[in-house]
């Protein structure tokens, strides 16, 4: 537990104007439960220019917040284990934008589980760390390239841009069973999202679904797997994935779409066999476009190298 004894009072830039008091007191008090935070808010202990408030108003520049003092979990006590190695995973860095190599099986954010996810990890680590935002998601047991907003201004033009087809662009290196028969394939099926019975979201092919591309090519095949380039037109739910087992080629590893038996016979299983290997992010605001590439990590490559022990395979 750590305790400040005194009245903090934080001065709102044009970088977090806009963002919700709620929101921002959640970001800067990390550990303490939210329970709390709308607590303190209800009693007039939080207050904005001296006037109360409510968790939903907008900061604007210029507020000044008063925040009382607490006691809560630091963020050491709730990021170990992982806040150590974070700053190894960074592949792209500037003012605006850190892209992150994040490891396969580890969360990208905490919850469900997970005490910490990668956003905490590097919001312990580093000083602006209360600013720090995740762009998107990655699936737990997929590696590789993960956006993280510096800036909030930024943040809204990436959001925004994602919500456009194609103008950000990812590129995925996929394993899925079996013998790729073409060289190139689009696959092109609505996807509909739902929970089960109170269990974790389900994607499947419906036609009531939404509209979802992915562009896959093949890079190398044998006669049990082949390794593709999966590049999704839209960013749905699990899109790669269930979009590779309509193709009825499910991804290695996938104990969600996957093959279970396949993935027993194959002998390389024992992760999801999916890496965000590229990230193309055009030009936003006065902000340069950027290309980042994540190396794949070891046993990716093994996994890899092994089946196919012929040539050692890259990603160029």
């Amino acid at each position: 537990m750590t305790t400040s004894s005194k009245v903090q009072i934080h001065e709102i830039d044009a970088d977090i104007a806009g963002q919700r008091l709620d929101n921002y007191l959640i970001k800067t008090l990390k550990g303490l439960p939210k329970s709390r935070i709308y607590r303190i808010i209800r009693k007039g202990e939080v207050r904005i220019n001296s006037k109360r408030c409510k968790p939903e108003v907008k900061l604007v520049a210029g507020d000044l917040v008063r925040i009382p003092p607490i006691q809560h979990l630091s963020a050491r006590s709730t990021a170990v284990g992982h806040f150590n190695d974070v700053e190894s995973l960074v592949v792209h860095e500037d003012d605006h934008l850190l892209i992150i190599n994040k490891p396969a099986g580890m969360a990208v954010h905490g919850g469900s589980g997970v005490n910490v996810g990668v956003i905490e990890s590097l919001r312990h680590a580093r000083p602006e760390g209360n600013r720090l935002e995740l762009v998107h998601r990655l699936d737990r047991g997929t590696s590789g390239c993960l956006m993280v907003s510096k800036r909030r201004s930024y943040l809204r033009l990436l959001q925004d841009a994602l919500r456009k087809p194609g103008q950000i662009r990812k590129h995925y290196l996929a394993v899925v069973h079996g013998r790729w028969s073409r060289k190139m394939v689009q696959i092109d099926q609505p996807l509909l999202t739902s929970s089960i019975a109170g269990r974790e979201r389900v994607t499947r092919v419906n036609g009531q679904g939404k509209h979802a591309v992915t562009d896959f090519s093949l890079l190398e095949a044998n006669d049990e797997i082949s390794i593709v380039r999966a590049s999704p037109r839209t960013g749905r739910t699990h899109q790669i994935r269930v979009h590779a087992r309509w193709g009825r080629h499910p991804l290695v590893g996938d104990t969600r779409y996957g093959d279970q038996t396949l993935d027993q016979t194959s002998g390389i299983g024992g992760r999801l066999m999916l890496h965000a290997a590229e990230l193309q992010v055009p030009a936003l605001g006065d902000r340069p476009a950027i290309h980042a590439k994540a190396p794949m990590d070891e046993d990716f490559l093994l996994k890899v190298n092994t089946s196919f022990s012929t040539k050692t395979f890259y990603i160029q």
